[in-house]
């Protein structure tokens, strides 16, 4: 018999404890713990404060939390149950042999999906993203994961990070980075059957450069960040790898350089063998010239090889505006792919038509998504209406088809919804759904159900309403006392009483690029000041987003809104929350009542942060562009105008101003403050309801992934 404590409890072995502590290291070092949230829970109750401290970072919390400390604690026997069952799911979770792909997709068994993107947004304990590209290549990858699908990733690993925002006394963004450590961060070195690193070289204009590389598990799969932090290499070519998105031209190129040839090149060090290669928009075009370098090396022309390339890529565009499509002077593409060029047997001008609407016009820049579109066999958008504006925009590359013929389809974005699910909405549906929760949570039959009052009550989802709404507040709370931004002497608001938890909470977050238009909304300031300020039916926001670093018109967005925020009457009923990062997201698309999206139509080519509401019961106020137009039915949330626009941006955004108020005072306010005789808003529920039947099941990357898979991944 075991040995029993004081208590009667089974006492815990010392391999059993030793068990546990290897067991907990194994899953921190596995991403799988961001989309579970017992396994979050459990990290979290080690330290509390480390969890909060540290960026919710699993694996920095084990390096506060001795392994002896943990097998002391272990004798908790409540705890070690937790463990356990964490430990358990997680383990069944690898090792399931029946999953979506072991039925449906035995056709690629062994040769992965190689996913080519310039960033991956996991968590913000791994803080490598900029903005939605980012987030859809991970949720990607997750789902990728959930399905069982055979699927590798490939990045940079940016030793910077994204940068950390802060606003000056003047509102003005300022950026600073701090550097990252991957010893410190929920990730693996890439070591060969010695236990050495794996070592490649690019060869770039200014020589040889090498590159290890790291390893992020993502449940089953595995993500390769590759990084030039290297002894070995000269200072620039340490840099290449150190920022997001360098704004340097010779350095971008030289990164997308890096991505593509060097992304190959570990591949074929790992003896990984693709099936298809997807290029998750055109920062990873390069890998094409690698690719066809190799098919030359085997005796092909330099013709027959592009040819037997493009049926082995696919390529996904991200944006139809044309500042998202990196371009490069002639001059730079020359000096940068010198030694490529040499390798090719190709001359100059061959390699230049690669990336050229006009093969033969010598001042057209070079275009790295031309260079995709060229070297893939198949493209897509993001959505219906972004396929069809990437349609006429890139028309002339096939002159002789009319514009609906176009070779360039669509496949709307998702989410991965239990990435975005908090813990108070995890707990929420695990209690409602029993048994069917999480294993349903993408099901549509699931979401149904929530449109029968006998599944869920109006008033367990007023209930959870008014819990996120309250977590959120709190949230925003702390983290403006953080951001310093405390109060004059005498004046009646504090902190503590910054927004008001019975008013209708709208919130705008996201990448602050000037099509957006984050500051939309406040072109009718006076109107929006006394609809905030109504007694009876109070509206309030919350703002947050980072410019990037070279935008300063989206800079200028940030300082209106926050200069409003602080000196404006809308004080106290509109706070801009500095440092936008994943946590704030997640808190944001639960705790809001309504999400705001009025992007320049059509500039928003999918758009995903209003997807992630769903679950929470936050509905949509949007323009009718990217996903948001293939969603809306008239009754899961709301439209801002009509299925079109104007051809005048002046009178575009005049109309849309318009539109966006008469939407919140003809519609939103008058939904959320109709109260029966309990108080609880019938018409609003029944909203939220139908919002999560007719969106939840379908814009989400389970979806989304099958349907690359069925359209563009599948062997033809």
């Amino acid at each position: 018999m075991k040995p029993q404590n004081g208590n009667g409890h089974n006492a815990l072995s010392v391999g059993e404890a030793a068990s546990l502590v290897a067991g907990l290291n194994t899953l921190a070092h596995n991403l799988w713990w961001t989309w579970n949230q017992d396994a979050q829970a459990v990290f979290e109750e080690l330290s509390p404060r480390g969890w909060r401290n540290l960026h919710h970072n699993p694996v920095a919390v084990l390096h506060e939390v001795s392994d002896y400390e943990l097998r002391a604690r272990f004798h908790d026997p409540i705890l070690a149950d937790k463990v356990r069952r964490v430990l358990l799911d997680f383990d069944r979770y690898m090792k399931a042999e029946s999953t979506w792909a072991s039925e449906n997709a035995r056709e690629i068994k062994g040769r992965p999906v190689a996913y080519f993107s310039a960033e991956f947004g996991f968590h913000e304990t791994l803080p490598i993203a900029a903005g939605g590209l980012g987030i859809l290549s991970a949720d990607h990858a997750k789902s990728a994961s959930d399905l069982g699908l055979d699927f590798v990733g490939l990045s940079l690993f940016y030793r910077e990070g994204a940068f950390v925002q802060t606003l000056d006394h003047a509102n003005w963004q300022v950026e600073t980075y701090s550097p990252l450590n991957p010893r410190d961060l929920p990730l693996e070195p890439v070591l060969n059957s010695k236990g050495e690193p794996v070592i490649g070289t690019v060869n770039l204009a200014a020589g040889d450069v090498r590159f290890r590389a790291w390893r992020a598990n993502v449940g089953r799969v595995p993500v390769f960040l590759l990084d030039t932090d290297l002894p070995e290499n000269d200072s620039q070519s340490r840099d290449l790898t150190r920022r997001l998105y360098d704004g340097d031209p010779t350095a971008r190129i030289m990164q997308e350089l890096l991505l593509g040839i060097g992304g190959v090149r570990l591949l074929r060090a790992l003896s990984i063998e693709p099936s298809v290669f997807h290029l998750n928009e055109g920062h990873a075009a390069f890998l094409i010239l690698e690719l066809v370098r190799e098919k030359m090396a085997e005796g092909l022309s330099f013709e027959q090889a592009l040819a037997e390339v493009r049926e082995s890529c696919i390529f996904t565009t991200h944006t139809p505006v044309e500042a998202g499509h990196d371009r490069f002077h002639p001059d730079l593409v020359r000096y940068a792919t010198s030694r490529i060029q040499k390798r090719l047997k190709i001359s100059t001008a061959q390699l230049l038509a690669l990336g050229r609407v006009r093969p033969d016009d010598p001042d057209e820049p070079f275009c790295v998504t031309v260079l995709a579109l060229k070297g893939s066999r198949s493209a897509n958008g993001v959505s219906e209406l972004h396929g069809r504006v990437s349609r006429a925009m890139w028309k002339a590359l096939w002159p002789d088809k009319a514009e609906d013929d176009v070779p360039i389809g669509h496949i709307t974005n998702g989410v991965h919804l239990r990435s975005w699910m908090n813990r108070t909405s995890h707990r929420f549906w695990k209690r409602i759904g029993a048994g069917d929760w999480p294993e349903e949570a993408d099901s549509e039959a699931f979401w149904a159900r929530v449109e029968d009052p006998a599944f869920v009550s109006d008033e367990d989802l007023w209930a959870l309403r008014y819990e996120l709404r309250r977590e959120l507040i709190e949230f925003c709370r702390y983290r403006l006392l953080l951001q310093g931004q405390r109060v004059s002497p005498g004046d009646f608001i504090t902190a503590d009483a910054l927004l008001n938890p019975d008013a209708l909470t709208i919130g705008f977050a996201r990448r602050f690029a000037t099509y957006k238009r984050a500051p939309l909304v406040f072109q009718k300031l006076p109107e929006i000041v006394e609809l905030a300020k109504d007694s009876q039916r109070p509206i309030q926001f919350i703002f947050a987003g980072k410019a990037h670093p070279r935008d300063d018109e989206g800079k200028r967005f940030i300082q209106q809104i926050a200069h409003l925020s602080k000196h404006s009457d809308l004080k106290g009923s509109l706070v801009f929350i500095e440092d936008y990062d994943m946590e704030l997201a997640r808190t944001m698309v639960a705790g809001c009542d309504v999400w705001l999206n009025n992007p320049r139509r059509p500039l928003e080519a999918s758009g995903t942060s209003g997807q992630k509401c769903g679950s929470h019961g936050c509905l949509n106020l949007s323009i009718m562009d990217g996903w948001w137009r293939e969603g809306f039915d008239g009754r899961n949330g709301f439209a801002i105008g009509p299925d079109s626009n104007p051809a005048s941006i002046a009178e575009q955004d005049r109309l849309d101003a318009e539109n966006l108020y008469c939407a919140l005072t003809d519609d939103v306010i008058p939904a959320f403050y109709d109260r029966d005789a309990s108080g609880v808003p019938r018409r609003w529920i029944r909203l939220i309801r139908h919002a999560m039947a007719t969106l939840v099941p379908r814009f989400n990357t389970r979806r989304m992934v099958i349907e690359y898979y069925d359209k563009y991944y599948r062997p033809r």
